[in-house]
């Protein structure tokens, strides 16, 4: 399968350690998930997305852009292909203006269940999937669900409503395909949710059967004495409900950071505000 990282904070930051220097980043986790990479960066609150279908390891891009992206929200997957061939169409993360999206899992038996599942894809938003993938399917489905609720072009978006819209959207889903495995190594061919949205300010994880962490604190932070942003929640679990940074990561990251893993149907993440919360 797939693995994920977002990354979500209050200042702009680098993400290099965690991508290519920590002793398990994507970079190296990229020699079993070859199929490709992508990086996703906000500006100025615009998305700029980076991919390849190379392996992250053998790619000297993957190195370059993850020296020198500094943003304060982040997504980027590499792929083991499991559907669809491996070409830039089928790398994630897939974009629909401002809205960024990111899955690690699989659909079982997608061919059968593709033609029911395009069919509650809003017309508008169907004529977006470039690809073949169930990922990206799954991306539009989610969001014709989100269009009911919010305007997609808004760049706020409350975090209840995105959440109640995801949750409807899996559960709209599984009376299709069947319920996904909470066992994360049941194998490549068996049904996974597991995925992060963003819209560059609201960040949250679905956890579909895939193993996925969050941090949102250290033990100690090396910046703790010139970092103007440093508070108690830095290093310590939030008691105000507000955090200086959310992490997410496939697997814990070498570092100071204190990992928690999500368990299966739980949804985690930020508002605009970086106000935690937990579904």
């Amino acid at each position: 399968m797939c693995r994920l990282f977002g990354f979500r904070s209050v200042i702009q930051s680098q993400v290099h350690e965690s991508l290519v220097r920590a002793d398990n980043a994507l970079e190296l986790q990229s020699n079993k998930h070859p199929d490709g990479w992508g990086v996703a960066y906000f500006v100025g609150g615009a998305p700029h997305i980076i991919k390849s279908e190379k392996t992250a390891v053998d790619d000297a891009i993957f190195k370059k852009i993850s020296g020198i992206v500094s943003s304060q929200t982040v997504l980027a997957h590499i792929r083991n292909a499991t559907l669809g061939q491996v070409n830039i169409l089928n790398t994630h993360p897939f974009q629909f203006g401002n809205w960024v999206f990111a899955h690690n899992g699989n659909i079982k038996g997608f061919a059968d269940k593709k033609e029911e599942i395009m069919s509650r894809i809003l017309p508008h938003l169907r004529r977006f999937i470039l690809g073949n993938t169930d990922s990206e399917v799954v991306f539009y489905f989610i969001l014709s669900h989100l269009s009911g609720k919010v305007n997609l072009y808004d760049k706020d978006c409350n975090i209840d409503v995105l959440a109640e819209s995801v949750k409807e959207s899996v559960q709209a889903l599984i009376k299709i395909i069947g319920p996904y495995s909470e066992i994360d190594d049941a194998g490549n061919t068996e049904t996974y949710l597991t995925f992060i949205l963003t819209n560059g300010q609201t960040m949250l994880a679905h956890h579909g059967g895939k193993n996925l962490f969050y941090s949102t604190y250290k033990n100690r932070c090396g910046d703790r004495d010139t970092c103007p942003s440093f508070a108690p929640e830095c290093e310590a679990p939030t008691e105000t409900g507000y955090v200086n940074h959310l992490i997410f990561s496939s697997e814990p990251l070498s570092g100071d950071n204190i990992w928690h893993p999500l368990s299966p149907g739980e949804i985690i993440g930020v508002d605009n505000d970086m106000k935690l919360r937990r579904y």
